[in-house]
């Protein structure tokens, strides 16, 4: 790893196709209507979360995997990007269009974008 790496670049998950960072991820949401699903434990999504964003806990996302549309991509996030790419990959798999939101939602709060509520944070996994 080079010094001006973060960590959060580091995945055993990543997919450069299917990463996208946090401004696109944004836009995406806001002007696109992606959906974006989050897969955190309850504790780090009620520390702070991307407003419009679903909340389905990672081992709870396969049995609501019906509920997720086909027929639009979806983009996963975790706190850091390795859940939610673990999520992206098996959504793949499974014939949806899915991406995962590099770096995660720590990567969200370096790019100076918000959580919701205000006073919002990113919780430790």
């Amino acid at each position: 790893m080079r010094a001006d790496d973060s960590l959060w670049e580091v995945s055993a998950f990543s997919d450069d196709e299917h990463e996208l960072d946090p401004k696109d991820v944004d836009r995406r949401m806001r002007e696109d209507g992606w959906t974006v699903i989050d897969v955190r434990e309850p504790y780090e999504r009620e520390a702070g979360y991307v407003d419009g964003t679903r909340h389905i806990e990672l081992e709870r996302l396969a049995s609501q995997a019906e509920t997720i549309e086909r027929d639009q991509p979806v983009i996963f996030l975790c706190r850091l990007g390795s859940r939610s790419g673990m999520a992206s990959q098996a959504f793949r798999a499974s014939g949806y269009d899915a991406y995962n939101l590099r770096g995660g939602i720590t990567a969200w709060v370096e790019a100076g974008l918000p959580l919701e509520p205000a006073d919002g944070y990113v919780a430790e996994h």
